[in-house]
């Protein structure tokens, strides 16, 4: 049994926009996707931080989950900034039921249990001084909400933080996301959105009082990464 997790997998079975046309890590992306996640057992537990398929709605994206359902074990999956498809979670598990999908979770004003681990998250958001709007302000705050009640249904247990845009990167951090990590004493906070060059800025290990890792699947060359046995 194990934790793992892993962002980004940019799925495209049922719509034309394969990962391959970038090249570089994307040359193949399927096939190091399969052997990566064949990892995976019926015991463990799968965090996927957004940017699960580039599908428009839950119809086109029916292939692309299909995929995903038949990754061993429980996936628990937050928002990414391309899930289109995302709208609530009763929609969501309805289609689950409708197509036999199961082990499928979101991430969203809640939190999920991984023996003494308290997985908590939103997707976050990017939220800079110099060129923020309104718009901007209204999502961060959401994010915030949901981020906090996330936090809060912890409890006392260990809490990691997974979000798909990254709280902090050379030259960029959000302050207010980084501060509530703080206030509930997050140990780890995992993250995605960056991909090729990005990867360069990407802030890893030691930093604001707890530990960041790195998730993109392109940056783990398609292996999810082992959070805890």
């Amino acid at each position: 049994m194990a934790l793992y997790a892993i962002g980004d997998l940019h799925l495209s079975l049922g719509t034309n926009k394969p990962m391959d046309i970038f090249g570089g890590a994307w040359s193949g992306y399927m096939e190091k996707m399969n052997t990566g996640l064949s990892v995976l057992t019926a015991d463990d537990t799968l965090i996927l931080l957004g940017d699960h398929t580039w599908a428009l709605d839950l119809a086109h994206a029916k292939e692309d989950f299909a995929y995903i359902n038949a990754i061993p074990g429980r996936k628990i999956l937050l928002k990414g900034n391309h899930d289109y498809w995302w709208s609530t979670a009763s929609k969501f598990y309805a289609f689950c039921k409708e197509n036999d999908f199961h082990d499928l979770y979101i991430l969203n004003n809640n939190c999920y249990f991984y023996n003494d681990i308290a997985i908590c998250g939103t997707r976050g958001w990017f939220f800079e001084e110099e060129k923020h709007t309104e718009h901007d302000a209204k999502i961060l705050n959401r994010e915030l909400i949901r981020l906090e009640t996330s936090l809060k249904a912890a409890g006392d247990r260990q809490k990691l933080c997974f979000l798909h845009y990254p709280p902090r990167y050379h030259g960029y951090a959000c302050p207010e996301i980084i501060s509530l990590l703080q206030k509930y004493q997050v140990s780890d906070c995992f993250y995605g959105h960056l991909h090729a060059d990005s990867h360069r800025l990407a802030v890893q290990g030691e930093c604001d009082g707890f530990r960041y890792h790195m998730v993109s699947a392109d940056y783990l060359h398609f292996q999810p990464y082992k959070v805890a046995d």
